[in-house]
């Protein structure tokens, strides 16, 4: 695999910032079509300025007075290292807890993914940023499909009202059992002035990464006779 040329010629400027563009293009093109905040120009920027960054260090290696062969100690590398912590910022702006679930994760990784790439190619390793980029948007399309259908553990916060002189609690608790859900009593409270009873229960199943409707606990907590019903997921 070749080194960073001390040389840089506009055709090789040219090839490497093509090649981050069309990087940057494929993977924000897969967060845009999934509604992802940061979408395709976030990406392709992310991209490309990782590459002009590699440019610029391969522009200022003439200067530098150093020979290829010393790249490691060159302090001209912190430039790319910076930019790597840069995104980090970026990418941790992105992830956000919401009802319970941490969302953006994947976003995050994709930012400081696609910024390696943009780093490989403006390096001039384009054999290596382009297998790279290769396995990345086979994670990002075709894993996505299995991650969408892969069944996890998951937990919601029950509270259900219900008439305390009624049996509602004890056909609930059957009903969920036979389902197939686990049951645990967080706590509960009489509603004051009233003969109403608040209880919270921690429901745990396995459902789909990807389940937004209610699930169907909700319906079976109404068929046994509850008042209200109010789930939060956990995780």
């Amino acid at each position: 695999m070749d080194l960073m040329p001390t040389t840089l010629h506009w055709f090789d400027i040219v090839i490497r910032l093509a090649l981050s563009v069309l990087a940057g293009t494929l993977v924000g093109f897969n967060r845009g079509e999934s509604g992802k905040v940061a979408g395709l120009r976030t990406t392709l920027l992310v991209c490309l300025a990782a590459c002009l960054a590699m440019l610029q260090v391969n522009a200022l290696l003439a200067q530098a007075g150093k020979q290829p062969g010393s790249f490691a100690v060159l302090d001209l590398m912190r430039l790319p290292l910076g930019i790597l912590s840069g995104v980090g910022f970026i990418g941790a702006g992105t992830i956000l807890r919401q009802d319970g679930l941490v969302i953006g994760v994947t976003t995050a990784a994709t930012l400081w993914f696609v910024t390696v790439i943009g780093l490989c190619i403006g390096g001039g390793q384009l054999l290596l940023g382009l297998a790279g980029l290769t396995l990345g948007m086979i994670v990002l399309w075709g894993f996505e499909y299995v991650e969408r259908r892969m069944s996890r553990e998951k937990t919601a916060l029950l509270t259900v009202e219900y008439d305390r002189a009624s049996a509602c609690r004890e056909r609930l608790t059957e009903l969920l059992r036979l389902e197939g859900y686990r049951l645990a009593t967080r706590g509960f409270q009489l509603k004051a002035g009233t003969a109403t009873v608040e209880e919270r229960f921690d429901v745990r199943w396995r459902g789909s990464f990807d389940a937004l409707s209610p699930p169907p606990f909700t319906e079976s907590a109404m068929e046994a006779g509850a008042v209200s019903v109010c789930w939060t997921l956990v995780r």
